[in-house]
């Protein structure tokens, strides 16, 4: 595997530099590289699949600029953090959150997840009440409502679902990594709106998320998150998991969805305020798919603003 400049990809392709600091931070039992700008209460940020910190690159300097202490990580197996083989279950994933707000230093944190990162801010919130300060998720149904389309939308949410039912494939990690990452270019295109798919900044973000999926381990490492979600569906803990996410949320959410997000539809993201006794908002975006934060940065940006200072 070769990054742009013909060499061996290692995690030096996650490090750009720019308006913001590197660390690596120890929380959970794993090693997490983080990326932050600015002071002032916290704002962590939690990518989707197939992307990487990257995801947040604009976002970190504006809501740094507006007063706060932007943070974005690569997730448990992503990037420039630890690839341990085991701990993608969504319990874990939610300690993960749980354990860097401490590690920074912060006693709580709004957070703000898209796509699979939405799923672990859902559950995080879920598990971890006192810690999460704010909520906002961007293409991600609440965990449950997710569960239940699949099964009871056949031609809708289980067909959407598709290509990361795949990912239950032994090695089907090597189908993302061949020919240079295409398919997760192709992810990218699939999932995305016309607009930014078509627009001048696709070619570059897509450059990024392929090469950054390069990285030894992260391919295996971003299905087992998928794996466990659809095998824990016959398994006690994934009996456990659901009787724990039915708790209603007592943390104030924001809902943002694509009105074109074909992996997360928006029938199934509607409905998800019923697990939230907090206050909660639901907003469909026009002429986007299931990556609002880069295809209308700047929409998504003054709503995380306002829901932050609220």
């Amino acid at each position: 595997m070769t990054d742009q400049r013909g060499g061996p990809v290692d995690e030096s392709c996650v490090l750009p530099e720019g308006p913001w600091t590197h660390r690596f931070v120890g929380a959970n039992g794993s090693r997490f590289h983080v990326v932050e700008a600015g002071t002032g209460p916290m704002v962590l940020f939690l990518h989707g699949f197939p992307e990487y910190w990257y995801a947040w690159h604009e976002m970190l300097p504006a809501v740094a600029d507006a007063g706060f202490r932007a943070v974005a990580v690569d997730l448990r197996g992503y990037g420039a953090s630890d690839k341990p083989p085991r701990g993608y279950d969504g319990y874990t994933l939610a300690a993960d959150v749980a354990g860097l707000i401490r590690a920074l230093g912060e006693r709580s944190a709004t957070l703000v997840g898209s796509g699979a990162g939405g799923l672990i801010a859902w559950t995080a919130a879920s598990f971890h009440p006192t810690l999460v300060r704010r909520l906002v998720v961007l293409g991600a149904p609440h965990p449950l409502r997710l569960r239940a389309a699949i099964f009871a939308d056949p031609r809708g949410q289980f067909t959407a679902s598709t290509p990361t039912l795949k990912f239950q494939l032994p090695r089907y990690e090597h189908v993302l990594t061949r020919d240079d990452g295409a398919e997760v270019e192709a992810m990218l295109r699939r999932w995305g709106g016309p607009g930014w798919v078509n627009g001048p900044d696709f070619e570059a973000y897509a450059r990024c998320c392929r090469v950054a999926m390069q990285i030894p381990q992260a391919a295996f490492c971003a299905m087992e998150g998928y794996r466990w979600a659809f095998r824990s569906v016959l398994r006690l803990h994934g009996y456990r998991f659901v009787r724990l996410m039915q708790k209603p949320l007592v943390t104030p959410t924001l809902q943002l969805h694509g009105a074109l997000d074909r992996a997360s539809l928006p029938r199934t993201a509607q409905g998800s305020g019923r697990y939230v006794t907090a206050p909660y908002e639901w907003r469909l975006l026009d002429g986007v798919g299931h990556f609002p934060h880069v295809e209308a940065r700047d929409l998504v940006l003054g709503e995380i603003l306002r829901w932050t200072k609220a």
